[in-house]
């Protein structure tokens, strides 16, 4: 039985780990300031800009991002990609105001399934095995990678 889906990747050593996790964080953060107008001010707001991130624990500087503004942005206003490169445009039902929308780029559905990889395979899932997703929902984003 395989144990890892990305050995190389899961049995880093913390330091390893925690090198890759900075280097991501810092891009992302300078993505998002780069072309999210609202996350901009919001960081402005909070004094933080990206070259404030150096460390992990620098993520507590960063604003948090709630349902208004979700809402407030309304569809697509938070997306970092143009839209040509949307492939996938995932929402909720909105029952409790505007739906909150997700867009997945090719690059995040190539994530998405290497994370339901991981899991399946540390729950011991082989190729040999057959999995039956009899969930009955349509484009909603539930966090089962379906």
């Amino acid at each position: 039985m395989t144990l890892y889906w990305e050995e190389e990747i899961e049995t880093l050593p913390r330091v390893g780990l925690e090198s890759i996790q900075l280097t991501r964080l810092k891009n992302l953060v300078k993505r998002v300031y780069k072309t999210v107008a609202p996350y901009r001010e919001k960081m402005d707001a909070a004094g933080v800009k990206p070259e404030d991130i150096q460390s992990l624990a620098d993520l507590a500087k960063l604003p948090f991002t709630v349902k208004e503004d979700l809402r407030d942005n309304y569809p697509f206003g938070l997306f970092t990609v143009p839209m040509d490169q949307v492939l996938r445009v995932h929402a909720s039902s909105g029952t409790t105001g505007k739906p909150t929308v997700v867009g997945y780029t090719k690059k995040d559905l190539k994530t998405w399934s290497g994370l339901m990889a991981r899991a399946l395979t540390c729950a011991g899932a082989t190729s040999k095995d057959m999995i039956h997703n009899a969930y009955g929902y349509g484009l909603f984003t539930g966090g089962l990678g379906a």
